[in-house]
């Protein structure tokens, strides 16, 4: 629904009083190559007027791609996410009338699961970096023949939803050397 200038004014102190925000993000993770899922949560509006909810998700902030109907629910899976991509997410409340609230916050997230290499900074070492998820410790392992693969390091549990680094410093010791990433 289209508001003109004077009655988007007006509705304004009754729509605030719908604002939710979106909360929490849980991974759900899958095997290496394959698409992953997100569970997303928000606050409940207090407005006893709230029919339901709509989730807005698009690959940059402020401008979604896609409308979800969620209907009265707080919480949401979306599926098919690709790894090392980045997804922006909002929720926005409607009443019977359709008229909806402003969004909430946007909230990003990487999906985790790739590893970018990154320009050595000497011959000797392999720089990378890859996303990470709260809650998640990752084993980075390395192979000469993709059989055989040995954890070379390791991150922290992770606290947020981020890009990490890594540097193998033994990397230059070999003609061909492959990476992979271990969830736990």
């Amino acid at each position: 629904m289209f508001f003109g200038k004077e009655s988007r004014n007006s509705c304004t102190a009754q729509r605030r009083s719908w604002e939710v925000a979106l909360l929490a993000v849980v991974l759900f993770c899958h095997n290496a190559r394959s698409a992953q899922n997100v569970d997303l949560a928000w606050n409940s509006s207090s407005n006893s007027s709230v029919a339901g909810y709509f989730l807005y998700c698009g690959s940059q902030a402020g401008v979604y791609t896609n409308r979800i109907n969620i209907g009265n629910n707080t919480t949401a899976l979306i599926s098919g996410l690709q790894e090392g991509q980045t997804y922006h997410f909002a929720v926005s409340a409607y009443n019977s009338e359709g008229t909806e609230s402003p969004l909430s916050s946007d909230l990003t997230y990487i999906t985790p699961g790739a590893i970018k290499l990154l320009s050595p900074t000497n011959s000797s070492s392999m720089n990378m970096e890859f996303p990470v998820a709260p809650d998640h410790w990752y084993a980075v392992q390395a192979s000469t023949d993709m059989q055989t693969w040995t954890t070379i390091g390791q991150t922290a549990v992770a606290t947020s939803n981020a890009w990490t680094q890594f540097t193998d410093p033994q990397a230059g010791q070999f003609s061909t050397r492959f990476y992979r990433l271990v969830l736990h």
